[in-house]
This record gives C-alpha cells, structure tokens and sequence, in this order.
C-alpha cells in the first residue's frame, strides 16, 4: 500500500515538472519568435492551438512519422475500403470548405476589402469575421491529415507524393504563423480560392466512393486547372499588394509569393505528368491498335477521366 502511494506521488511528481519544464520551454520559444516576428496579433490569444507553436509543430511531426510508418505497417495487410468514412469525410469537409468560401466573399463584400492590398485593422467587424472564418481554414488543415491515411489504409502509396506531403505538412504550420500576425486583410484571398477549389475537390472524391456516381463525375482535370489559375492569381493578388502599399506586412507577401511559386512548379509538374502525357500515350495506343481516334472524349467505351480516375495520383 505504501509503495503504491509512493508511486502515485513520484508520477504526479514527474507530471508537474514536465509541465513545468514545458511551459518554460514554451515561453522561451515564444519569446524568440516574437523577437524574430514582431509582436502578435492579440485578437486570437487563448484561441485552440494558436498560443504555443509546438503543439502545431508536434502534430506535424507525428503525421510524417505515421507517412513513413504506415506504410510498412500496412504492407502485408489487406487494403481496407474505407468507402463510409472517404464519403463522410470528403463530403464533410467539401461542406465546411463552402461555409467558409461563403463566410470570406459575404465579409469580404460587407467590409469593403480592396483586391489590390488590405490591412489587418480598417474593416472592424468584417475583419473579426475573417479570423475567425481563417481560425477554421487553419484547423481544416489538420483535418486534411486524413487525406493522406486513407492513402495508407487502402495502400494507395503511390499517391503519397512529393507534392502531396510537402502541400499538407507546410499547409498546417504555415498557417499557425498566419493566424497569430496577419489573421485577416490581405491573407483572406489565397485562403478564400483555396476554400472553393476544394469545394470542387472533396465532393469529386466524396461522390467518387459511390460506385454509381462515377459515371456522373467529370471535373476532376479541371480541379488541377483551377488549382493552378488559384495559384496564379493568388501570387498576382500578393504582388499588387508590393506594388501599392497599404500597410500590410510585406515580409508575409514576399514569404507568400516564394511558396506560390513553389506550388506552381510543383503542382504544374503533376498536371503535366498525369493528363499532358498520359493524353500522348493514348493517342499512340489508338493509333498502334489500328482504332480510330476518340470520338467525343470516349475511347472503348471509357471516357478520359474515367481512365485517369483508377490510375493517377492527387494533386494534395
């Protein structure tokens, strides 16, 4: 009995140094990055996840370790299907991505945001819309997590792209450093295309679980397009704001125009590897069978995107 009190007090003991050591460790991080960033936005202090990045940086950690372990664990397994929880998942993320899309336009609408620059402070009440609408866009990111699991579950590992980690782990971090200096003003765009792009995308892949709905399913190419126009346009929105002022940070639009860059090369490469030259192989297989070229986008009976859907990657 007493050396089962005893190792209750040593565990309660440990437990309190730990969290000591901690919140040290955090207020030491913080104070750093607050020397390096400038001071924060106090609109979102004592919001979930936003006060301390580690947390943040920790679920980022164990999504790359559950990427590099998932894999071999599920290596000799069977593939599960998985097909309820990809149409509840997908459909309900394709609703809150339209909440916020609606949310960002009707705010942005009523407080009078300007395309070519935006601060953080002018809009009042439109702006305390947007962070909060962005609070959401920033934890969709670590829902979006999934995306990549239920490409191990089912042992779908060739999607599990270069792309497809570097997009979802920089994605979720970025945003932390996003909603804590600059949570509303010019950043709401990139995050508001985002939002309908992805609309767009999770209901593809949520119907696309329903067998009988594949038929019926025909923008998937032109989501990759869209993701590509989004990019552009965002880096477009971001360099208007160099260009004419209006007090909103300029180290965020210089850090946002690299990473659209980034996104650019990087999803361009994939639209091109998975439909440009996938279109020219087809064509040559037409041509070595001795058939006739696709009449109206159909070749055996079987349209394009119904050929891509069972054999291409996802962009994110």
């Amino acid at each position: 009995m007493i050396l089962s009190v005893t190792s209750v007090m040593q565990t309660i003991a440990i437990g309190y140094i730990w969290r000591l050591e901690m919140e040290t460790f955090n207020q030491r991080l913080n104070t750093f990055i607050d020397s390096w960033m400038g001071p924060r936005d106090e609109r979102v202090r004592g919001w979930l996840l936003l006060d301390n990045y580690p947390p943040t940086f920790a679920l980022t950690v164990i999504y790359l370790l559950i990427v590099w372990a998932g894999p071999k664990f599920m290596r000799h397994r069977q593939p599960l299907s998985c097909r309820g929880f990809l149409v509840v998942y997908n459909l309900g993320l394709a609703l809150l991505s339209l909440y916020m899309f609606s949310e960002m336009v009707s705010a942005v609408w009523v407080g009078g945001y300007h395309f070519y620059c935006q601060d953080t402070r002018s809009a009042g009440e439109a702006d305390t819309r947007i962070i909060h609408v962005l609070w959401w866009y920033y934890f969709s990111k670590l829902i979006e997590f999934m995306d990549t699991f239920f490409f191990i579950l089912r042992k779908n590992n060739h999607q599990i792209t270069f792309l497809h980690i570097y997009h979802h782990a920089s994605m979720l971090n970025i945003w932390w450093f996003v909603m804590n200096w600059v949570p509303c003003g010019h950043c709401y765009f990139g995050a508001c295309l985002n939002s309908f792009i992805h609309v767009l995308m999770y209901s593809y892949y949520g119907l696309s679980a329903i067998p009988t709905m594949r038929p019926y399913l025909w923008w998937k190419k032109y989501i990759t397009q869209g993701q590509l126009i989004q990019f552009f346009l965002t880096m477009t929105q971001t360099i208007c704001a160099v260009i004419w002022p209006c007090g909103f940070p300029k180290g965020w639009l210089y850090f946002q125009i690299s990473y659209m860059v980034t996104l650019i090369a990087l999803f361009s490469n994939f639209y091109i590897q998975t439909y440009k030259k996938r279109s020219v192989s087809q064509k040559k297989e037409c041509h070595r069978n001795g058939s006739a070229s696709p009449l109206n986008g159909h070749v055996s009976g079987v349209t394009p995107i119904e050929t891509i859907t069972h054999r291409k990657v996802r962009a994110d």
